[in-house]
């Protein structure tokens, strides 16, 4: 590796990073990350912290996880890749489908189609719902619903049932035929509703009325997360999806969950949708499945989904749509890897514990900094505080001093991140007490810092 002094003057001139303006990474650099274990990073200048973004949500097993990390070389030694386009397929690949099939068996979920991401799971996604439809002869099924604040990646399909402005309006027009509806966010919302509840009624009644305008049967499907992620940690109320799910069966609209940030265990329930009690059509997955050391994704699908696809005689279920590294036999490796020691660490079990532990933490908070406006999670391990400089006018904290607190907490002993006006905090899922503890202390020096 470069010397410390060679990364750090080239460091942001060569390469433009994502979710970033570029000139903004110019004047002021990234934190070179340079090493990792367990749950802690260290940077260029050897200073080590709690990680309390999870990578990105996805390094769920922490960063020396060994089964993985031994189960990738052995793969890379036997077949370090090979197609499965029609024709050709991997003995990995096949044995992790098994296992996926048995692991999401309580969701319903029979089938897997892989991708490389989180975004590619959404865009196969959003095509097997169209496809489903055509099989099935309503071809005038082609619109989809979703939520405001809700995040689904960043193709163009994926940008297009995303509801948030910042991924769309520089790339506008998008995908048409997409719309979406309030999300139950009890701090914001267009009906000024603040008892969870009562909101989650006013959001089902807003879906029921926005396919009443639009017709149910020009609908393909409804997407959303389990939780709200990006956008925030909006956890809805418990009886938010399943009345989604109630709805979309009522008017034969798939119901497609993403669970590239939930599924695996992060809301303390295998995934997000069991969290609920629900059992989506189609359901995304990506991130945690590999831990973050290989890009790698699936697409799980329902058993009826799947009886229509494999029954049809017409020809309209020839899948046109794939991905060079579909089940990849590396990640699909990983991936077996990951799932094993998912399971026998029984991480869900932990991040419910854990992430009660960080949520009574934050919540506190509140009562001592005056900037805290909301605070959101008591789900597993993710968890927001949305500042203000105003909290009686609810008005969003500044760029500039939420940077500050980032970096105060920074120097303080934990990776946080922010997004907007908010903290958000999804730290490994085999975190310690100790290292709760350390994170809201470093949470707390970066608030006191521009209190």
């Amino acid at each position: 590796m470069k010397d410390s002094n060679f990364l750090k003057e080239k460091n942001a001139r060569s390469f433009w990073h994502p979710m970033a303006h570029p000139a903004d990474s110019l004047a002021n650099p990234p934190t070179i990350v340079t090493g990792a274990r367990g749950v802690r990073i260290s940077d260029v200048d050897g200073h080590e912290v709690v990680d309390a973004v999870g990578g990105l949500w996805n390094v769920n097993l922490g960063f020396s996880c060994a089964p993985v990390k031994a189960a990738i070389a052995q793969q890379l030694e036997a077949l370090p890749y090979y197609s499965t386009f029609r024709g050709t397929t991997n003995d990995a690949v096949i044995e992790l489908s098994e296992e996926l099939r048995e692991f999401f068996a309580p969701d319903g979920l029979e089938r897997a189609f892989y991708t490389s991401g989180g975004s590619d799971s959404v865009e196969t996604a959003l095509r097997l719902a169209r496809q489903y439809h055509k099989i099935r002869g309503d071809a005038g099924r082609t619109k989809f619903l979703s939520l405001k604040k809700g995040y689904h990646g960043t193709h163009f399909g994926g940008a297009s049932v995303n509801g948030n402005a910042n991924f769309r309006t520089q790339y506008e027009p998008l995908m048409p035929g997409c719309y979406h509806i309030p999300a139950p966010y009890a701090y914001r919302n267009p009906f000024g509703e603040t008892d969870p509840e009562k909101l989650s009624q006013l959001c089902l009644q807003a879906l029921a009325d926005e396919i009443a305008f639009q017709g149910a049967e020009t609908i393909a499907a409804l997407i959303m997360e389990p939780v709200l992620g990006a956008g925030g940690v909006i956890v809805p109320h418990e009886n938010f999806m399943p009345g989604v799910r109630e709805i979309c069966s009522k008017h034969g609209i798939l119901l497609i969950a993403d669970e590239v940030i939930t599924a695996f265990g992060r809301t303390g329930s295998w995934t997000g949708s069991r969290h609920w009690g629900v059992q989506p059509d189609l359901m995304c997955t990506a991130k945690a499945i590999t831990n973050g050391y290989f890009p790698f994704g699936a697409v799980m699908i329902a058993g009826h989904v799947a009886e229509t696809f494999e029954k049809d005689t017409t020809g309209r279920a020839s899948i046109g749509h794939g991905y060079t590294y579909s089940g990849h036999p590396v990640g699909a490796a990983a991936a077996l890897a990951c799932l094993a020691e998912t399971k026998r660490l029984k991480v869900n079990e932990n991040a419910a514990a854990r992430g009660a532990e960080l949520y009574a933490g934050v919540r506190a908070m509140a009562d001592k900094h005056a900037l805290v406006g909301d605070v959101r999670g008591g789900q597993g391990l993710m968890c927001a505080l949305e500042l203000v400089s105003d909290r009686a006018a609810k008005t969003p904290i500044d760029k500039s001093t939420i940077g500050k607190v980032q970096e105060a907490a920074y120097q303080s002993g934990a990776m946080i991140r922010v997004s907007g006006p908010n903290v958000i905090l999804s730290p490994p899922l085999v975190l310690t007490s100790d290292d709760v503890q350390t994170i809201l202390t470093a949470v707390d020096a970066g608030l006191s810092a521009v209190a």
